[in-house]
């Protein structure tokens, strides 16, 4: 006993570097408890402070991906007249949000509540303190508060990407902000909430999410059709040409994304672990290979690769890669992102043609489309050697986790995750539109369209050529 307490006292003046631990290792006493006691505690404060820097780098990625990532991607999508107003509406979320977010937001979706929503008690940040958080013991539960804030802020603002060019400044500013408390919060409880309906440790339906495939991508996604197709097309569309207006902006963007998706996913194992170089990896590997599946298809469909398919390849594998980023290993990763590459070119190029709907960013095509194919291929492609996510059996050993574990009902559970979140998003996503168009208006004038939303939303011009 004593000589293994000796090693230990030794390890942790090499790894920590008290001058005391050293004095107590050559000592020829035995360490007393409290010693010992000392001594796991400063293991315990190093691992801490490790998850926790982890953690806030996870948290400024994450937020990296709204502004500039999103606003840049999205604002070089559009026309040059709009690009103030849809770099405006990312930036607009990262103040609105963050507000309700420590009002409310954060206790719908992370409160003791019921399986669909959270309570009331920490209304306010009450009881968000700088102790161990019940979802991360390692971190301070602030610190989980603002990582999980990131993800609130960046759901919304996709949906942005539907309706660019022509929703009014005011109905985007109480629709999303009505739609995060309302749409998000409860998806995100059900899903990562304690006692959550869909939640992988414990729920009625447990349903992997590593990151947020339904909670994110899929809301997200869906709710952009939705409001698209409530909108109506732009003026002119689609016989009007509207190419991107600056294609140097978006691509710097997307890179910007790519980056900041590291710790949306990497970060979601919510320590400095293993688990968190899985996620990594994974992340990696899957947008490289969307980037390369979309540019392949758009090379045999058009007979050109471009710039915007190599992009827009990359965030589909992002997108669908996040669902399973904790679960699988690499080589499924690249196949989640070839076969994200080339579906989601199939829903952008063909299905979007085929219907006729204006999805002007294609946030549907993207992230609803990729978000749904990646939460059903985390079911194929989770194992239990990554992440035992649904725990361990009587013996001890790790539950199946996905298809190649052999546990094929956990595609059923996938679907269960998929069906409700489209459903949530659809039906609150409509009710929304609905009152917001009621109350304020929904959409620009025509003339105020023609003019863009830079001028007649906001008075100013992205672009002044005359000075």
């Amino acid at each position: 006993m004593h000589r293994n307490t000796k090693r230990l006292l030794l390890l942790a003046a090499a790894v920590i570097g008290p001058a005391h631990a050293l004095a107590q290792a050559s000592s020829s006493a035995p360490a007393t408890q409290a010693q010992i006691d000392a001594l796991q505690q400063s293991i315990k404060n190093a691992q801490s402070s490790a998850d926790n820097a982890w953690m806030l780098v996870s948290a400024a990625l994450v937020l990296l991906m709204t502004g500039p990532g999103l606003a840049l991607f999205y604002g070089g999508l559009v026309r040059r007249k709009n690009i103030l107003s849809t770099m405006m509406q990312s930036f607009a979320m990262m103040g609105l949000v963050t507000i309700l977010w420590a009002v409310v937001g954060y206790s719908i979706a992370f409160g003791h509540g019921n399986a669909v929503v959270g309570g009331f008690e920490h209304l306010f940040l009450r009881g968000v303190g700088l102790g161990p958080s019940a979802y991360a013991p390692t971190i301070p539960e602030q610190t989980y508060m603002i990582y999980q804030l990131m993800f609130a802020i960046i759901t919304p603002a996709l949906i942005t990407g539907a309706f660019a060019e022509r929703m009014k400044f005011s109905a985007m500013a109480l629709f999303l902000s009505l739609w995060s408390l309302l749409v998000y919060s409860p998806m995100a409880h059900m899903v990562w909430g304690i006692g959550g309906f869909l939640n992988a440790n414990g729920g009625s339906v447990p349903s992997l999410d590593f990151a947020g495939g339904t909670v994110v991508h899929v809301t997200s996604g869906v709710s952009a059709l939705v409001t698209a197709l409530y909108l109506g097309k732009r003026i002119g569309y689609p016989k009007t040409a509207m190419p991107p207006h600056s294609m140097v902006l978006s691509f710097i963007g997307a890179c910007l994304l790519w980056v900041g998706w590291f710790g949306f996913n990497a970060g979601s194992a919510l320590n400095a672990g293993p688990l968190a170089t899985s996620a990594f990896v994974n992340t990696h590997f899957a947008a490289a290979a969307a980037a390369l599946g979309w540019t392949i298809a758009e090379w045999i469909h058009n007979g050109k690769p471009t710039a915007l398919g190599a992009i827009s390849g990359a965030v589909a594998g992002l997108v669908a890669i996040t669902p399973a980023s904790g679960f699988v290993q690499p080589m499924s990763a690249l196949a989640i992102g070839l076969l994200a590459g080339g579906f989601c070119f199939f829903m952008v190029f063909m299905v979007k043609s085929r219907f006729g709907y204006d999805d002007s960013l294609d946030a549907f095509g993207v992230h609803g489309a990729g978000g749904t194919l990646g939460a059903i291929l985390t079911g194929i492609f989770a194992v239990s050697a990554i992440n035992a996510a649904l725990g361990n059996d009587a013996s001890g050993k790790p539950i199946p986790t996905g298809v190649l574990d052999g546990h094929w009902s956990q595609l059923l559970n996938q679907a269960a995750g998929v069906a409700i979140a489209w459903t949530l998003s659809a039906v609150g996503t409509l009710l929304l539109l609905f009152i917001v168009d009621k109350i304020v208006g929904l959409r620009v004038s025509p003339d105020d369209e023609n003019t863009g939303l830079d001028l007649s939303q906001h008075g100013e011009e992205g672009y002044d050529f005359n000075n």
